[in-house]
């Protein structure tokens, strides 16, 4: 399986300023391409009679070298590659569009997610140094994969740092399970409640670093756009957003691996993220957990170790159901904390509950399809 490998790199005056060189000249070749299939679009919608041919990605570059290099030599001082992989980036972005799938691509603004991706004679030379092609060889903070030879290669800067990444072809390797089967309930309390009792707590580093968020952005109203006071304390602002990030990435990936490494098959629920984020009240904490990352990261971790990842029906009532009895509550709120059964007088955690009936996911499915089966030959 392929796996991505992403690292930051160790690098001189000289090479930022290459890197630099080749984010603006991908997002260059980006906005030119999006302004011009904005123009063919515009004139097919007004004259259906006269319809242009939406461009492909290799027409658009043929048109970027006859047209834009020409007027634009410090084109020649980048790789090839910048612009042609950003051009094929945009027919990606609006082939989603046409399909409804994602909105149509927006122009790119210089500062916000420089990247731009190289492909060719890409070595990595030593545990620390990987050679791309035009700006040489790069040194990196982590030991990098030694032996492999990557296709391409993406540059990108966070703040003001780089990092390489590219994929990486792994076997997958199955490790000693200590259970079998694991119900996780995800929460805004508590980020994972497992059906072994066990709780994961969240990072919740949005919440810890709110307040210095907002100092920061409020200490920046009022400066100059483009001046060199501004340029810092954007620095400052994409810093403190990178560390939220990173920490919550960390937490997600510490208990994904500790359950796609330690437990045979894994029952989540299938959440409508995009739907609870809807709800004002609880959209800040839904998106401080990270739940979609969780599913994501426990989808590879999954092949990778071995696991069965199972994903329970959306409209499973795990919450409202009893454990112990079944007997289902209808009535239970969000803020009910505990779950008190009337058939059977359990008095449980509502979040252990939970996870205890996703665990048995499993059974009750195969219950109901052995029900349905009995009701059709009935």
């Amino acid at each position: 399986m392929l796996l991505g490998f992403k690292t930051e790199l160790k690098l001189n005056n000289q090479q930022r300023t290459m890197l630099a060189k080749h984010a603006g000249v991908a997002r260059h070749a980006y906005n030119w391409g999006l302004g011009l299939t904005l123009q063919i679009l515009d004139h097919n919608l007004v004259n259906p009679e006269e319809k242009i041919k939406f461009p492909s990605a290799i027409d658009l570059h043929k048109w970027l070298v006859a047209i834009v290099k020409p007027e634009h030599p410090w084109y020649y001082e980048s790789s090839k590659c910048a612009p042609q992989y950003a051009l094929r980036h945009l027919r990606d972005a609006w082939d989603r569009a046409f399909k409804k799938v994602a909105k149509p691509p927006r122009f790119r603004k210089k500062g916000r997610h420089d990247s731009f991706t190289l492909d060719g004679t890409i070595k990595v030379v030593d545990h620390y140094k990987i050679q791309v092609p035009k700006i040489g060889i790069l040194r990196t903070f982590e030991r990098l994969p030694f032996g492999y030879k990557p296709k391409n290669v993406t540059l990108t800067r966070q703040a003001d740092r780089w990092y390489i990444s590219f994929r990486v072809e792994i076997e997958p390797h199955s490790t000693p399970k200590i259970v079998d089967v694991v119900g996780v309930d995800l929460g805004v309390k508590t980020l994972a409640y497992l059906s072994t009792g066990i709780v994961f707590e969240g990072a919740k580093s949005y919440r810890k670093y709110e307040k210095k968020l907002a100092k920061l952005q409020w200490r920046n109203r009022n400066k100059v756009i483009g001046s060199a006071n501004w340029k810092k304390a954007q620095i400052k602002i994409a810093r403190l957003h990178r560390r939220i990030a990173n920490i919550r990435k960390d937490t997600l990936h510490k208990l994904t691996t500790y359950l796609a490494k330690n437990h045979s098959q894994i029952v989540i629920e299938d959440l409508n993220v995009s739907g609870m984020l809807k709800n004002r009240k609880l959209a800040k904490a839904i998106a401080d957990m990270g739940f979609h990352e969780f599913r994501r990261q426990l989808e590879y971790k999954c092949q990778l170790y071995g696991s069965k990842l199972i994903v329970a029906d959306r409209f499973f009532a795990s919450s409202k159901t009893c454990s112990n009895c079944g007997w289902h509550n209808p009535d239970l709120k969000l803020s009910d904390r505990w779950f008190c059964c009337i058939g059977c007088g359990s008095f449980i955690e509502r979040d252990w509950n939970a996870s205890i009936n996703l665990s048995r996911w499993s059974h009750h499915q195969a219950q109901a399809c052995g029900q349905v089966a009995a009701d059709s030959l009935g």
